[in-house]
């Protein structure tokens, strides 16, 4: 199996260069959207992304069975990126679900994945800026963080993209 991490800010290019480890695999693309369209800048973003992503890319909706959706679409013929890991940690806080539980059943689905399997999971690092002024922005920032660490744990590549410019951090 090839697990890689791409963190990165806002704008810093991290799914463009996730897109191009996708392409590079020269599998099936398969686009794993955590993103849901609240609002119309939400909208746009998300057009933006479909539109640097033409066919042969095939996009399922996983903005809260992440985990699910990987187990169903990763396999030997398809590379699968997952964008973003913060949106979905975003989608469970709303939902109210249990983290640690959330984040643990992802940890299991990606331990156990095939070895022939090819996941690229793109998110944005958040713990760089300020520290967060109210208890939600602070537990996001925290549970992304717990999320990030683990994840980077089992992938078999890290990169961390800044101004568009992508550094290999593990692998």
């Amino acid at each position: 199996m090839s697990l890689a991490l791409v963190l990165g800010g806002a704008r810093s290019g991290k799914s463009r260069f996730a897109e191009g480890l996708v392409r590079g695999t020269g599998r099936e693309p398969v686009y794993l959207a955590t993103g849901q369209a609240f609002d119309r800048e939400m909208e746009r973003r998300i057009a933006e992304h479909q539109a640097r992503r033409p066919a042969p890319w095939r996009t399922v909706d996983a903005p809260l069975e992440l985990g699910a959706a990987i187990r169903r679409e990763a396999g030997a013929g398809t590379a699968v990126l997952v964008d973003c890991l913060t949106l979905w940690v975003t989608n469970l806080l709303f939902a109210e679900r249990d983290m640690e539980a959330e984040r643990e059943a992802l940890l299991a689905t990606l331990r156990d994945l095939s070895p022939k399997s090819s996941v690229v999971l793109v998110s944005n690092e958040v713990g760089l800026s300020i520290v967060p002024d109210n208890a939600l922005a602070r537990r996001f920032r925290d549970e992304a963080g717990l999320l990030h660490q683990s994840v980077a744990a089992l992938a078999h590549e890290v990169h961390l993209v800044v101004a568009g410019l992508p550094l290999r951090i593990k692998g």
